[in-house]
């Protein structure tokens, strides 16, 4: 058992698996078969897991959403914490090879307690701010994100590294989560709220926006109606997948398919339930290859 000192108490978090998580060739091969854990407040991180099925369909995985406590963006920090450790606590259990916090809000919280807990690999989500500041043409960057997100130490910190030349820009647009979660995708409506935040700001003056809550990829096609069509849209979803690849190594399954099993809060649920949003993901990338083509 090892304690995470926290301002309020100490929380508890038990090295699971500590033993078998080692350099014999014969554990590694039995690690193969064990699921990949994808942790979000809600519904937001199958946006990254819809990029690891398309990277990684031979793995199994193990999507766990919080969403009997969702949203995080406007609790306490030291709640959110408390929450995620404790959802952390149970995908663990589940004899995971490694854990991707697919949660911006949750990452900047927690992920350097998660990583002192647990032996396996635990992926954060960092927004793309630095290839942003690199693509933008010397243009601003405008980061959308979530209130606690936005008021984070972990992102300042970031921001504060690669913005030297002060060209980077926040803006919370909180709201979307809760359209995301209750499958609100009605266009004329997130137009309307979008050109609402977005009012009085000067578009043009930037080069890219990043998308810093993983429940704004639902969005990202209808962002391009209300953006002009030369600003970048940027996630970190494939780089979080690809440093997931790169983590995992020869434990990676190698034959397949996979599978995934969800849970809400703890609770099973039905992969149909989730599978909506996925497919949501999939005609999104279909219309807009159809319309490049």
């Amino acid at each position: 058992m090892c304690l995470i000192l926290n301002r309020l108490r100490l929380l508890p978090c038990p090295k699971l698996g500590g033993a078998q998580y080692t350099s014999n060739p014969h554990s590694r091969s039995m690690q193969k078969n064990r699921p990949i854990g994808f942790f979000d407040s809600g519904i937001g991180g199958l946006s990254v897991l819809h990029e690891a099925l398309k990277i990684l369909p031979n793995e199994h995985y193990i999507y766990y959403s919080d969403g009997d406590n969702a949203p995080y963006g406007t609790r306490p920090k030291e709640e959110v914490r408390a929450l995620v450790l404790s959802a952390a606590e149970f995908i663990a259990q589940q004899n995971i090879k490694a854990l991707v916090v697919a949660c911006n809000t949750a990452t900047s919280v927690a992920i350097e307690d998660l990583r002192q807990c647990y032996p396996f690999p635990v992926i954060g989500m960092e927004p793309a701010v630095k290839p942003a500041v690199m693509a933008g043409g010397r243009k601003r960057v405008l980061v959308f994100a979530t209130e606690l997100t936005l008021k984070e130490e972990k992102f300042r910190n970031l921001v504060a590294r690669v913005d030297t030349e002060q060209v980077v820009d926040y803006l919370p647009l909180q709201e979307l989560v809760m359209f995301a979660e209750r499958f609100e995708f009605d266009e004329p409506t997130i137009v309307a709220y979008l050109n609402a935040k977005l009012d009085g700001l000067a578009l043009s003056q930037y080069g890219a926006v990043v998308l810093g809550c993983t429940h704004f990829l639902f969005f990202k096609k209808i962002m391009r109606q209300v953006l002009p069509p030369e600003i970048q849209i940027i996630d970190g979803n494939l780089g979080t997948v690809n440093n997931l690849k790169n983590k995992l190594g020869t434990r990676l399954r190698d034959d397949g398919p996979g599978n995934v099993r969800y849970y809400v809060s703890g609770k099973p649920m039905d992969a149909a339930w989730f599978e909506r949003w996925l497919r949501r993901l999939s005609a999104d990338e279909t219309r807009v290859a159809e319309g490049a083509k």
